[in-house]
């Protein structure tokens, strides 16, 4: 879609979906009577909006995840107290295991590109992390000096004032100071927005945002905020980004069978520090199925 599209869709999300002028705000915490859900995450509602502009995509089939688990995952250490004697680990276990990237604090990411250098295994920095209420300057200036310093994602958290505050334009400005270095470099863009923090209609309006700021992925959650990734919010992610974007779930996954349950709603990149521990889930499914034991 044009970007002229995308912001008339924009001004329909916040009109239609959170039922309030496009002037106002974005909240609405309402149920529909047909599902019982918040009115502005309700399908029926939703997908209008979707076959406006959106790309059509519903619910993925539910089952086993695609491929090779390893490969979803961003194997996450963003503690403030983390050590590099802890990187170290966080990188040889990304190594071994062979995960997307890891994901780690700014601070952090030239010692991950070394320790990762001819692995294969990427280098993801967050940006404005955990609040996303840095100035946008500061943002651009953050994401510019970790790709110089190798990362190759780059995992930005939104303005979840100016969102909640209704300044859409601030939001676009601040995601754009981070998506537009990362496309001048070949480097992935994720939108962090936080979904505990926000009604169904915000989260749709973040989403459209992200779209429009060119990110490549919307990401559920920081892991630092009151909860983690849902299968109701990744769904209604996808169905609002469509198959041209990204979904990230992360924020409390520690097992495999959540990991099927997000991919199944739509996720294709997981967000965990419980990595080690689900491939081993997966290796110990591999042994049974080989040995006709069936798993438990």
């Amino acid at each position: 879609m044009e970007q002229r599209e995308w912001r008339h869709l924009l001004a329909r999300v916040v009109a239609d979906v959170s039922g309030t002028p496009a002037s106002g705000g974005v909240g609405g915490r309402e149920r529909c009577a047909c599902h019982g859900v918040l009115a502005a995450g309700c399908p029926a509602r939703v997908s209008p909006l979707v076959r406006a502009g959106a790309s059509r995509l519903g619910l993925h089939a539910s089952g086993p995840v695609p491929g090779s688990v390893a490969g979803l995952i961003d194997h996450t250490l963003l503690n403030a107290d983390a050590t590099r004697t802890q990187i170290a680990e966080l990188c040889d276990q990304a190594g071994r295991f062979r995960f997307a990237t890891v994901c780690v604090n700014p601070v952090w990411v030239p010692t991950a590109v070394r320790l990762l250098r001819g692995s294969g295994v990427g280098v993801c920095g967050v940006v404005g992390f955990p609040l996303g209420a840095t100035l946008a300057d500061v943002k651009a200036y953050e994401a510019r000096r970790i790709i110089a310093e190798g990362a190759v994602e780059v995992d930005v958290v939104i303005n979840l004032g100016a969102l909640k505050s209704a300044d859409l334009g601030l939001v676009e400005h601040d995601l754009r100071s981070v998506t537009d270095p990362c496309r001048t470099h070949g480097v992935t863009s994720k939108v962090i927005i936080e979904a505990a923090l926000l009604s169904d209609a915000e989260k749709v309006a973040a989403c459209v945002l992200a779209k429009l700021a060119g990110a490549d992925y919307v990401k559920t959650s920081t892991g630092f905020g009151p909860g983690g990734a849902t299968v109701a919010d990744v769904a209604l992610m996808r169905r609002v980004v469509g198959p041209e974007m990204g979904v990230k779930a992360a924020g409390g996954i520690r097992d495999l069978a959540a990991v099927r349950a997000l991919v199944g709603a739509g996720a294709e990149r997981i967000g965990a520090s419980a990595g080690v521990a689900i491939m081993r889930e997966v290796e110990q499914e591999r042994v049974e199925r080989a040995t006709g034991i069936e798993p438990v």
